[in-house]
């Protein structure tokens, strides 16, 4: 895979690998009724935490829509964790070892994304001010 552009950020990565289990979970840990709605839910704010990583990225040369959308990329990290939480709790995910694991991973998925966020404020440079 290409590592120029998004696909170098290691909150990109982490991101995808999450989307991609996550995706898995839903089709294979959990009650047919869940699929489609909490399933969906939980699916649907994976792929938006990524997704807004990488449109940040691409209006990267105006930092204020940079850091708003990695702020809109930790709020679905947060709403992911709910939804996983909220299957762990009503048990339509009874596995608790892939609870765990994707647990921990979300919490550093979220670690990372603020921290990323703290490092774009305090450092970022847009082209427009590099001289380029």
């Amino acid at each position: 895979m290409d590592e120029r552009g998004y696909r170098r950020l290691e909150v990109w990565k982490l991101a995808r690998e999450l989307t991609i289990e996550i995706h898995e979970m839903t089709l294979t840990s959990l009650p047919k009724f869940e699929m489609f709605e909490m399933g969906s839910q939980i699916r649907r704010s994976m792929k938006s935490v990524r997704s807004n990583v990488v449109e940040g990225f691409g209006k990267r040369i105006w930092k204020p829509e940079f850091v708003r959308h990695l702020t809109y990329a930790i709020g679905s990290c947060d709403e992911t964790i709910d939804h996983l939480e909220t299957l762990w709790e009503t048990r339509s995910l009874a596995d608790q070892d892939l609870f765990t694991s994707l647990s921990e991973k979300l919490d550093l998925l979220k670690r990372k994304l603020v921290r990323f966020r703290q490092c774009v404020q305090r450092d970022h440079q847009p082209l427009d001010q590099q001289g380029t």
